[in-house]
């Protein structure tokens, strides 16, 4: 049998990605005319790991899916399925509705004032983010919630383009997140996100006497069937706005931050004087 190390995570509640994981391994199963018993002797884990994994109540391990697939002879469905699940595994709960949403979207227009959105993140950036949340994450976690953040901006670059706006408040970079190194390059990273075709990225300055942001972080969407949504987040907890009214008010809001911020060439002046300033 495997070690504990190698056993993934524990059981969890079940959620949709997870079942959806688990229907997969069971019908790969199911073909191959194997029994949940005979599947773990072939492929070396406990017949409570292989049925907590079929009813979506266990993340699999990466063995567990390399061995998996190729028992059962599935011609990769079984590792690709993995690929999707790994995606949505580390993302908060209360975020991945709108990861979802995101996914699809013809417009993303995002206010942030705490810190640098995920979309424009580095690794170095993002790992030192993930260190500092309590109760300390598991290595395992990290790596996880490091690479969702980091597949997520692949919408970036994929075409046809989602248009992409972005407000970030000056004080997200004066906080030398990371140090002044991981500092550095953030802001070559986000200059560089900033000359996309399909991004335009805003600076709200320190100083800001008027200011159409300060009831918090906030998100806008447009689906692709032209429907707004919006997202707003607190501690440990999620919210998506489908009401006309909450998404009106958003709107008012983000177009007002647009007018406050800097432009986008004044913005990446600003970002270059900041960076010289390290």
């Amino acid at each position: 049998m495997v070690s504990a190390d190698d056993s993934g995570d524990g059981e969890v509640e079940p959620d949709d990605n997870l079942r959806s994981f688990g229907e997969t391994v069971k019908a790969s199963r199911r073909r191959a005319g194997l029994t949940q018993e005979q599947l773990a002797r072939l492929i070396g884990y406990s017949v409570q790991y292989v049925g907590s994994v079929e009813q979506g109540r266990r993340h699999p391990s990466q063995k567990f899916v390399n061995k998996t697939d190729s028992v059962l002879n599935a011609f990769g469905v079984i590792i690709i399925a993995a690929r999707q699940l790994s995606r949505r595994r580390g993302l908060a709960t209360w975020f991945r509705r709108w990861a979802e949403l995101e996914d699809g979207a013809v417009i993303l227009n995002t206010y942030e004032c705490r810190s640098v959105p995920g979309l424009l993140q580095t690794e170095a950036y993002a790992r030192a983010l993930v260190d500092d949340v309590l109760p300390p994450p598991t290595p395992e976690e990290v790596e996880s919630r490091i690479t969702a953040r980091l597949e997520r901006q692949q919408l970036l670059h994929r075409t046809p383009y989602t248009v992409f706006s972005f407000i970030i408040d000056e004080a997200v970079i004066l906080r030398q997140t990371g140090g002044p190194e991981v500092t550095r390059e953030l802001i070559d990273h986000l200059l560089r996100c900033g000359q996309l075709p399909n991004v335009d990225l805003q600076i709200m300055p320190l100083v800001s006497p008027q200011h159409a942001g300060l009831g918090g972080a906030f998100q806008l969407l447009e689906t692709q069937d032209n429907e707004w949504m919006g997202y707003s987040e607190g501690q440990q907890s999620g919210r998506v706005l489908s009401d006309p009214k909450d998404v009106s008010l958003l709107h008012q809001r983000y177009a007002k931050l647009r007018i406050q911020a800097l432009n986008p060439a004044d913005s990446a002046g600003l970002l270059m004087r900041l960076r010289g300033s390290l």
